[in-house]
């Protein structure tokens, strides 16, 4: 959306995507203000997979998955409080890069040729990146990353019917719920933007999206570590720290500690 008449320290706005917030409305620093700081909880539940996935032994996997999700949010701040094209690829690129770690924990544990999907997986995002930095996609980024999505969704609903375990399956209906809420405030804001930039009070529905995906990512991630550590004999339960925020913990053998 259009500045607010505070001066801008990053310059003229560069980016090919604005979002239905005014900019620099609260800072010449930061040109959309909550679309920025909404991004603060994904960081922080990244941590918490993060410290849980080390402090148990969980796979490496697990633990790059949890910091690709805080390099996304933290992208996503920057390119939010510039709006620069080229920190715009810090958002995108790493959107990307995410879904690709996404596909390699979901679906590598039944790949036969087990140096192949990395090094697949590797190439692609690179090339991507490359494209990236060359080209303004536009719709096409959109497409691409909807389609990386998709693919998801056959394996993720594949763990869900094979779980018994009711706590692991509310986190399944979990991340599915957020997904749906977040994408919600996402479309209400780029269809309605002009009707709710003249609100007394922007709803801010991006950055409602983006809140919704950190708790997302969390749950999908919790998920998905609960369905790996029952395919290795680990015994996984679902508890909640403070008898609210679910966490998986886990008991290995003996002879696997």
């Amino acid at each position: 959306m259009e500045d607010s008449g505070i001066s801008s320290f990053w310059g003229p706005v560069t980016s090919t995507t604005e979002l239905c917030e005014e900019n620099y409305a609260h800072s010449s620093y930061i040109a959309e203000f909550y679309n920025t700081i909404s991004n603060i909880p994904c960081i922080l539940f990244a941590l918490i997979g993060l410290t849980n996935a080390l402090r148990q032994r969980f796979e490496k996997r697990f633990s790059v998955l949890h910091i690709s999700n805080m390099i996304l949010a933290i992208g996503s701040m920057i390119f939010h409080a510039t709006l620069q094209h080229v920190l715009q690829q810090s958002d995108e690129t790493p959107m990307v890069w995410e879904m690709l770690l996404y596909l390699y924990v979901l679906y590598s544990p039944d790949w036969h040729y087990r140096s192949t999907m990395p090094t697949f997986l590797f190439l692609y995002g690179a090339a991507f990146a490359v494209a990236h930095s060359l080209v303004r996609f536009g719709i096409g980024f959109k497409i691409h990353y909807v389609g990386l999505c998709l693919l998801c969704i056959p394996r993720m609903y594949k763990y869900y019917i094979q779980t018994k375990d009711a706590s692991a399956k509310r986190l399944a209906k979990l991340y599915v719920a957020t997904i749906f809420l977040g994408t919600i405030c996402w479309l209400l804001d780029r269809m309605f933007c002009k009707k709710l930039s003249h609100w007394y009070i922007n709803p801010q529905g991006h950055a409602w999206w983006h809140v919704l995906m950190g708790f997302n990512s969390y749950f999908a991630n919790a998920f998905l570590m609960f369905c790996r550590a029952q395919q290795l004999g680990w015994e996984p339960q679902v508890v909640h720290l403070f008898g609210v925020f679910p966490y998986v913990k886990i008991h290995k053998p003996k002879k696997q500690e």
